[in-house]
């Protein structure tokens, strides 16, 4: 026991050195200057790195179109689509700890009572989350993450950033994820008894639902952009600003309904 209480505070130490070291990454970054800016509508958008976010952006799409699309076709011709849907719901019922953190932190009262109240339903009556009951029922999923509780406290988006094979993202949303991910109860139980596999396979499956779920939507944008690059980084904060705003995708900008957790 108390081994485990050992390596779980060396972890501790760990994750807060490492969101330090982002945090003062985050902080510098956010000095972008004027002539650096983009303006979508009302929306700034701080892009100093297009050169080298182009090309990394380049080579993600060349993955994907060579690699990550074909396997999705895989796992679409093998998983039928009722159960990729379950898949996606229990995901997300497992999300709920960090969803309902964020409704708290933002103080969203309205919003902790739904997320605890789907989680409830979902767990009992959905079978741990593979049947979306609540969904059924009216009471509607309502994801809230970091990046939008960060926002809520009047941090600015800051320089958006293209991860090698992950994606896209301003430097506020990827700090986000970052904080979301550590402060999982559900990881911080599986290190604790000694099965972080599981967390690495919850990882994996994560992605692979999401990837299925953008297949389409990016392939269809890539056909009829100009600039493809300018279109996902334009759509991606018009959707991210909607989410702050607790926005359904029905009021958001055309085109950004299918980006809810790109």
């Amino acid at each position: 026991m108390f081994a485990k209480i050992k390596i779980m505070n060396g972890s501790v130490r760990k994750t807060f050195l490492s969101l330090a070291l982002i945090a003062t990454v985050f902080t510098g970054a956010c000095s972008t200057s004027a002539d650096q800016q983009i303006m979508v509508g009302d929306i700034v958008i701080q892009d100093p790195l297009e050169e080298t976010n182009r090309a990394i952006f380049a080579m993600n799409t060349a993955i994907d179109n060579a690699i990550i699309h074909h396997i999705i076709d895989g796992y679409r011709f093998v998983v039928p689509e009722l159960a990729r849907d379950g898949i996606g719901n229990f995901l997300t019922n497992l999300s709920s700890p960090v969803h309902l953190m964020n409704q708290i932190l933002q103080g969203d009262v309205k919003g902790a009572v739904t997320v605890a109240e789907r989680a409830m339903i979902n767990s009992f009556v959905g079978l741990a989350g593979l049947f979306d009951v609540a969904g059924h029922e009216g009471i509607e999923h309502e994801g809230e993450d970091f990046g939008q509780t960060l926002a809520v406290w009047g941090v600015d988006h800051g320089p958006y950033l293209v991860i090698p094979v992950l994606g896209v993202g301003s430097t506020r949303d990827i700090v986000g994820n970052v904080v979301d991910g550590m402060a999982d109860p559900l990881r911080w139980y599986v290190y604790n008894i000694d099965e972080e596999h599981l967390h690495y396979n919850r990882m994996g499956l994560s992605y692979l639902d999401l990837r299925d779920s953008l297949k389409d939507v990016l392939e269809d944008l890539e056909r009829s952009s100009i600039d493809y690059y300018a279109a996902t980084r334009s759509i991606y904060y018009q959707r991210r600003d909607a989410m702050v705003r607790d926005e359904g995708p029905e009021n958001a900008s055309s085109g950004t309904a299918d980006f809810d957790d790109f």
